[in-house]
């Protein structure tokens, strides 16, 4: 167990048990276990497969491809209205975690074949529209066109999402400024 992982675990307030329970279930796969996002996340050859994430009223484990898994007990959850190819599996007991040990292990054994197949990732629908703001933003700046292109996709979305989020022009073109410094470092709106 790597510092950053014993650390987390030590700092547990919600869910302890569970995450235990469930991690010990992860680590008996073929599956490396890093330190991500404040989260525990299981990779296969550093591609990301599935993190646990705690909620308020579940404790979720999230497959990163999860919408291609066969998903043949029906029992995946979709990730949200912004995530397309994310799903998890909700658990809301320590028994509960236990009793689906079998069907954590052949969906984990399933996301590895897919994470090793050379399956493109077709999106569902066409990614957000840029808004205008943030397409003048480019015209004046060059530079921070430049910078925004050289983030990765996810991170692209995200500010996006961020600045489209805003009703107003004002405050969209507010947050692109507020935003700028991050994405000439390219860093995303998350990163630290």
């Amino acid at each position: 167990m790597n510092s950053d992982v014993e650390r987390y675990i030590k700092s547990i307030k919600v869910w302890k048990e569970e995450i235990v329970a469930l991690r010990s279930i992860m680590i008996m796969t073929k599956l490396d276990e890093e330190y991500k996002w404040r989260k525990l996340c299981y990779c296969f050859e550093e591609s990301n497969i599935a993190i646990i994430q705690p909620f308020k009223s579940v404790l979720g484990l999230m497959f990163f491809k999860g919408a291609y898994l066969k998903d043949s007990k029906n029992v995946l959850v979709d990730n949200g209205p912004n995530s397309q190819l994310a799903r998890r599996l909700e658990f809301t007991s320590l028994p509960e975690i236990k009793k689906s040990a079998p069907t954590i292990r052949a969906y984990v054994k399933e996301a590895i074949e897919l994470g090793k197949s050379a399956k493109i990732v077709e999106l569902k629908h066409q990614p957000e529209a840029l808004p205008e703001e943030l397409k003048a933003a480019f015209k004046k700046c060059a530079k921070l066109k430049k910078s925004f292109y050289a983030l990765t996709p996810g991170r692209q979305r995200g500010y996006i999402l961020h600045f489209s989020g805003a009703k107003q022009s004002a405050t969209r073109a507010s947050r692109i400024e507020k935003c700028r410094p991050r994405i000439l470092e390219g860093k995303g709106l998350n990163d630290r």
